[in-house]
């Protein structure tokens, strides 16, 4: 049986961010490229330090309440992006603050916002 690249972004949007409480080693190259086939490929990986993505969307309506639901994503998962909200496009940046890096939940928190759209 085939698993499809769909059930894999569930089986990470199903897991919870775990909050990070510094002293957390942060991901390795290797680490980051397997967890990026994880998610939408929109997300990219910056300089090894955030993901990013751009969402598209018709009226600055939709794009705001995109921003919503995901902030609303973030506050559940105690786990927060930036976000930029224009006409029509969102974009998120997400990183562990506290090590300055990325770690798992990071990606977690980014399939969590590829079930939004």
């Amino acid at each position: 049986m085939r698993i499809r690249k769909s059930d894999i972004m569930e089986q990470l949007s199903n897991k919870e961010c775990i909050p990070c409480k510094g002293g957390v080693l942060p991901l390795s190259n290797s680490e980051m490229d397997e967890l990026l086939t994880k998610i939408h490929s929109d997300w990219k990986v910056i300089d090894r330090h955030h993901l990013f993505r751009v969402w598209s969307f018709d009226n600055f309506e939709s794009a705001l309440q995109f921003t919503n639901e995901a902030g609303e994503i973030c506050e559940q998962q105690n786990h927060h992006a930036n976000f930029e909200l224009s006409w029509g496009r969102v974009s998120a940046q997400i990183w562990t603050h506290k090590i300055d890096a990325l770690v798992e939940a990071d990606f977690i928190l980014a399939a969590k916002f590829d079930t939004l759209g």
